[in-house]
C-alpha cells in the first residue's frame, strides 16, 4: 500500500466503528485512526476499559474528531446514540486490537460491555486484527474460537509473526501494521460487490469412496482451500453453492453448501447447480470407486489373503463442467494437486480437462505439502501463461483467485 492520497475515493465517505481493545499494541490505532481520515472515513470508536489502560479517551477522540464512547450504562450515551444504533449506521466495524479474551466472547455470544454489545447487536460486516502472546494465538481454545468467528463470515487481517512484547519471545501474534490494516479495509470496499449478480459453484474436500459399511477409499484433502475461496466469492457479492465432502471445516456464513460423499453424488449435485457463472473445482475427487461395494462388513479370510477389490472409474467432474454446451460456466477453474512436475502436469491437465484455468501446487512430502496445512505455494496457469504465487495463506490465495475470477468476468461480460 502507498503512503499516498490516491486511495481517497474508495474510503470517501465510508463509516468506520473501530473498537480498541486492551493490548499494549492498541498504539497502533492512534496512527491506523488518522489514515482513515486522511482517505476520508468517518471514524467512531468503542475504548474498552482494558483499552483504556494503553491509549487515552482524549487521543483517540482528539484525532478521530468524535465522542469515544466507553460505557454501556451512559444514559447520555443512550440518548444521543443507542448502542444498536452505533452498531448498526457504521458500514464496517473493526476491532484491532482483537485479544484472546474479546475475540472468546465474540464467538461465544457474549455481550458484558459496549464493545461486545455492539458486536452481538450489528448486522454489518467484521473485521478483526488479532495481537496478543504467540502461546496464546497458539492456543487450542483461540484457534476454534477464531475459527467459528471466520466461519460466521469475519474477516480476518493477521496476525503477524515478529518479536513480542516479551522481547525474549518471537512468534505469531504481532498486530498488522496500520498500513496493512488501512489496505484490508480498502480492499473490502473496493471489491465487496464485485461479484454481485453472479453465482460461484465451489467444489471442496476429499471424496469417500465405500468399499463395505466400515471402509472406504479417501485423501488427504482438509477442504481447508476450497472452503476459503467460497467463503471468498461470497463477500464479494457472489451468490455462491459449495458442494463439499466430508471436512471438518465450518460451513461457510451466507454460502448454500451441501454435503456430499462420493464423486457420483458430488457430480450430481454440481449438475444440479447449474447455470452457475464460475466454476471452481478445488476438490479432491477420487479417480476410482468401488465398483460393487460390499452390503457388510468384509471379513478377513482364513487363509489372510487380502479380498481382490474391482474398481471403476468415477465422473469427472472437471471435465464435464468444462464440456462445451449450454450450461457451461463462462469461467472453469480447476486445480492440480501433484508431487512432481507440477507445472508441466498441470498444464497438461488444463488441455485435458479444457477447464480455463489451473492452480496447482506441490503435494508431495519434499514439496508444500499442502494437504491439511494453513498455507499454500500455488502456481496460476491460464492458457500459455504461468505464474508462481509467493506462499500464503489458505484465506489470501482464496482472495486473490477470487480478485482474478471477478477481473475475469468483468471484462468478459
Amino acid at each position: 500500500m502507498q503512503d499516498n492520497q490516491e486511495d481517497a475515493p474508495v474510503l470517501n465517505g465510508k463509516r468506520i466503528l473501530l473498537i480498541i481493545a486492551g493490548g499494549i499494541a492498541a498504539y497502533k490505532c492512534l496512527e491506523l485512526i488518522r489514515r482513515l481520515k486522511e482517505r476520508g472515513a468517518t471514524v467512531r470508536c468503542i475504548l474498552t476499559k482494558s483499552g483504556a489502560e494503553f491509549v487515552t479517551p482524549l487521543s483517540v477522540s482528539t484525532l478521530s474528531e468524535h465522542k469515544v464512547y466507553q460505557d454501556l450504562f451512559s444514559l447520555t450515551d443512550e440518548s444521543e446514540i443507542g448502542h444498536i444504533r452505533l452498531s448498526r449506521e457504521a458500514d464496517l466495524l473493526v476491532v484491532a486490537p482483537a485479544t484472546a479474551n474479546i475475540l472468546a466472547k465474540m464467538a461465544h455470544g457474549i455481550g458484558d460491555d459496549l464493545a461486545t454489545t455492539c458486536l452481538l447487536a450489528t448486522d454489518k460486516p467484521v473485521m478483526v486484527v488479532p495481537a496478543m502472546n504467540g502461546w496464546m494465538w497458539e492456543h487450542q481454545a483461540t484457534q476454534d474460537n477464531i475459527q467459528t468467528l471466520e466461519s460466521r463470515g469475519l474477516i480476518r487481517v493477521g496476525p503477524g509473526r515478529g518479536e513480542m512484547a516479551e522481547r525474549d519471545e518471537q512468534g505469531v501474534g504481532r498486530l498488522a501494521e496500520p498500513m496493512e490494516i488501512l489496505g484490508e479495509i480498502e480492499n473490502f470496499f473496493q471489491f465487496a460487490e464485485r461479484l454481485s449478480g453472479k453465482h460461484a459453484l465451489v467444489t471442496s474436500g476429499p471424496t469417500y469412496e465405500p468399499i463395505d459399511p466400515v471402509r472406504y477409499i479417501a485423501n488427504r484433502s482438509s477442504g481447508k482451500q476450497g472452503h476459503a475461496i467460497a467463503r471468498a466469492l461470497h463477500r464479494m457479492g457472489a451468490t455462491t453453492t459449495l458442494v463439499s465432502g466430508p471436512s471438518a471445516e465450518p460451513d461457510p456464513y451466507g454460502v448454500n453448501v451441501v454435503h456430499v460423499e462420493t464423486a457420483q453424488q458430488m457430480f450430481e449435485a454440481c449438475k444440479n447447480a447449474l447455470p452457475a457463472d464460475v466454476a471452481v473445482c478445488a476438490a479432491a475427487v477420487a479417480d476410482w470407486r468401488i465398483e460393487q461395494p460390499a452390503s457388510g462388513k468384509i471379513k478377513k479370510s482364513p487363509d489372510d489373503k487380502p479380498p481382490a477389490l474391482m474398481l471403476s472409474e468415477n465422473p469427472d467432474i472437471l471435465a464435464q463442467l468444462s464440456a462445451p454446451g449450454n450450461n457451461r460456466p463462462r469461467l472453469v477453474v480447476g486445480f492440480a494437486a501433484e508431487t512432481g512436475n507440477v507445472i508441466a502436469h498441470a498444464r497438461a491437465k488444463r488441455e485435458r480437462k479444457q477447464c480455463d484455468w489451473i492452480v496447482a501446487n506441490d503435494v508431495s512430502p519434499s514439496g508444500d505439502g499442502s494437504f491439511g496445512t494453513d498455507d499454500n505455494t500455488v502456481h496460476f496457469i491460464t492458457g500459455e501463461n504461468e505464474n508462481s504465487w509467493p506462499r500464503a495463506s489458505k484465506i489470501a490465495v482464496a482472495n486473490q483467485l477470487a480478485l482474478n475470477i471477478a477481473d475475469y468476468l468483468d471484462t468478459t461480460s
